[in-house]
């Protein structure tokens, strides 16, 4: 079966000594750095899943007809391992990174990994790869995703894929560490419309999102924000990240799900937080004009992108072609500090986790 797949070990002939390691750990930065090892596991049509392994990592072979090359059958997703004060290694909800895997892989008509397997190539890399996690404020960021790669250039699903998954130090993902960021608002470009890739995690959405956000940087901003593609005026979520919005009565808003947006897990974590501490939360749409109004009247107080990689990023100021305007002074709010603290805290163990979201690791497999 599928979901009991056996992941053998394939010896490394040269591993990164533990005095370059070390250097390297210093100063990781993100998705600079990576581990010594990948996971690979096969599926062929006539086979399914197998020849799983925890090998060195190295370069794929690909034919140049490869149908990732021409179509873009291509999904991924990202999660953190962390090393907690009691020197356990840790998971924040994986499973539900393997549905969402799943779900992305219905969407680009590609065959379905199983949950069991996902978790267990994660797992087993985190084990050969445990002393790269960084102490402190770092983790161990993980990338698990799937290529086609049948040589083949008829327009169909490929019949044949790689899943690998590969791993890299990691300390914070904004320059400066957690200070507000600035974002700009795209006049030109959507990211996905109804009916399109907008809810899967696929290469291609945020191949699209690149020239926008070249533009929100020429501008001196940090992230791109998307509007709807119907419309042009609601506002969907960041390049990268999704958003929440935080009103003087303690009200959070955030952009309703729908198949433009991608469902993030951590805005999951932050809604079930913000619920379970009385606060109204709201999933609606929100135009940039409210944006722009509720900013200059004080209503909203602070607004916040979230994901993996960032965790939560404060939203100090917004630009566009119009101008610009600030949110709360452009300065961090009460709301978005204790939030991400909630968060960090129960996915670094160091504050309780009443929904058993994390999920730590033998370590000894």
């Amino acid at each position: 079966m599928a979901d009991t797949l056996l992941i053998t070990r394939q010896p490394h002939a040269s591993p990164t000594p533990p005095h370059a390691r070390a250097a390297l750990l210093e100063d990781p930065g993100f998705g600079k750095v990576f581990t010594d090892h990948m996971v690979t596991v096969r599926w062929t049509a006539d086979k399914g899943w197998h020849e799983a392994q925890v090998r060195a990592r190295e370069p794929f072979q690909l034919d140049p007809a490869a149908a990732v090359l021409h179509y873009a059958q291509e999904i991924f997703e990202g999660l953190k391992a962390y090393r907690t004060r009691g020197n356990d290694v840790v998971l924040f909800r994986p499973l539900e990174n393997a549905r969402r895997f799943i779900d992305s892989a219905r969407r680009m008509a590609m065959p379905e990994l199983p949950e069991e397997v996902f978790l267990g190539a994660i797992e087993a890399l985190v084990r050969v790869d445990a002393d790269w996690i960084p102490t402190g404020d770092g983790s161990l960021y993980l990338r698990p995703f799937m290529i086609a790669t049948e040589a083949f250039l008829g327009v169909r699903p490929a019949q044949e894929y790689v899943f690998c998954v590969i791993a890299c130090p990691v300390g914070t993902y904004f320059k400066g560490g957690a200070k507000p960021v600035t974002v700009w608002v795209s006049a030109d470009y959507t990211r996905a419309a109804p009916g399109g890739t907008g809810a899967a995690k696929c290469g291609g959405n945020y191949a699209a999102s690149l020239v926008a956000q070249a533009e929100a940087i020429q501008n001196g901003c940090d992230q791109v924000v998307f509007l709807d593609a119907a419309e042009h005026r609601y506002v969907e979520e960041l390049g990268g990240m999704n958003v929440f919005f935080v009103f003087e009565d303690g009200t959070l808003v955030t952009p309703p799900l729908g198949g433009t947006i991608l469902p993030g897990i951590t805005r999951d974590s932050i809604l079930t937080l913000a619920q379970e501490a009385g606060l109204t939360v709201e999933e609606r749409r929100y135009s940039f004009e409210e944006w722009q109004a509720d900013a200059r009247s004080g209503r909203m107080r602070e607004a916040f992108a979230c994901g993996t990689a960032a965790v939560l990023a404060a939203i100090g100021e917004i630009r566009h072609n119009g101008g610009a305007f600030k949110i709360g002074g452009g300065h961090e709010g009460p709301m978005t500090t204790k939030l991400r603290d909630q968060l960090t805290g129960i996915q670094r163990c160091t504050g309780p986790d009443t929904h058993g979201w994390v999920h730590r690791i033998d370590m000894e497999g």
